[in-house]
């Protein structure tokens, strides 16, 4: 009799494993501009006793505004979320754009580093900061940082910036001089900076990371970077959206250079019918206030119809990532 409710008990464990697997815990979607969930390039802090979320939101299906914004949600578990508020232009170098928002909590104030979008070559990162989370101040000097040299565009967006060796890294995104090429490049500022335009120093004359693998088509962006002891962990997005974008990582001692851990996504997109087949892209990993790491990401099923962020949970073993299994 207990044979026959051990071997009842694996079957129904295997049958709700098959049937939650590929089912996120997280499942998020703003819907108050197009009427349908859409919520883009994740970035979570902790702060205030509550976890934030900053996002990407597009235009106003009514017309009301014309160029993308930045949502804020809070949740205090990474799963339920609620929007909280909604960061729109507020300076003339804003007016046809700002989104793809990354942050970090110094000082008791969130600093938070965004682009201005729909500006082509001439995109850039800007800086604001907030003592509430939600409510924020505009960096005096912005843009803060826009690259030089030929081996880019001039164009900068994706920021990522964390403190590693006693500075600033700042990780953004541009194109090769012909526009045609997404890629990665890294300035870095000194350890008390205030985050100003003067302070920002290109720390590579050439790319990071660029394109080469096969899934990564043409186009590397949307780097979030994670220290672990003595390196840094990058976790970047491949291919443009929905070609399909996945995930990848690679790892640095310097914060400079950077060796792929792997030639097959870390996090790849999901198979036919699933809710991330078009995508499982622009990744943000985070660590929780119990020690837990999460990479939160964005999907879609309809080719960019609708746009979700959701998580997965990440274990490390002998210093590599590794996704822990959905259920």
């Amino acid at each position: 009799m207990k044979m026959l409710k051990h071997i009842l008990s694996f079957i129904l464990l295997m049958f709700v494993s098959a049937l939650y697997a590929d089912e996120p815990r997280m499942m998020f979607g703003d819907t108050s501009r197009k009427g349908v969930p859409f919520s883009k390039d994740p970035h979570v802090v902790s702060f205030g006793g509550r976890y934030l979320m900053y996002f990407s939101i597009p235009p106003h299906q009514n017309g009301k505004s014309k160029g993308w914004n930045i949502g804020i949600a809070e949740s205090r578990d990474l799963i339920q979320w609620k929007k909280v508020g909604e960061i729109t232009p507020a300076e003339e170098y804003e007016q046809k754009g700002l989104c793809a928002p990354g942050a970090l909590v110094r000082d008791g104030k969130v600093h938070l580093f965004y682009q201005i979008y729909g500006n082509g070559r001439k995109d850039a990162i800007c800086h604001a900061v907030s003592a509430d989370g939600i409510h924020f101040q505009r960096n005096a000097t912005n843009p803060i940082f826009r690259p030089t040299g030929e081996w880019n565009c001039g164009r900068a967006i994706d920021a990522e910036v964390i403190f590693f060796k006693d500075k600033y890294f700042l990780y953004f995104a541009s194109r090769d001089p012909e526009y045609k090429k997404q890629i990665l490049g890294v300035a870095t500022a000194p350890a008390d900076t205030d985050f100003n335009r003067e302070d920002w120093t290109l720390a590579a004359d050439s790319s990071i990371l660029y394109p080469v693998l096969p899934w990564e088509g043409e186009c590397i962006e949307g780097a979030s970077v994670i220290r672990r002891g003595r390196k840094l962990y990058m976790f970047y997005a491949g291919a443009y959206n929905n070609w399909p974008q996945q995930v990848g990582v690679a790892v640095s001692k310097d914060g400079i250079r950077w060796t792929r851990m792997s030639d097959v996504p870390f996090l790849p997109n999901g198979k036919e019918g699933e809710w991330n087949s078009s995508e499982s892209g622009h990744p943000h990993i985070f660590t929780a206030d119990d020690g837990r790491t999460f990479l939160f990401f964005q999907g879609n099923n309809d080719k960019g119809k609708t746009w979700y962020i959701s998580n997965r949970e990440v274990v490390w073993r002998k210093g590599k990532p590794q996704l822990k299994p959905a259920f």
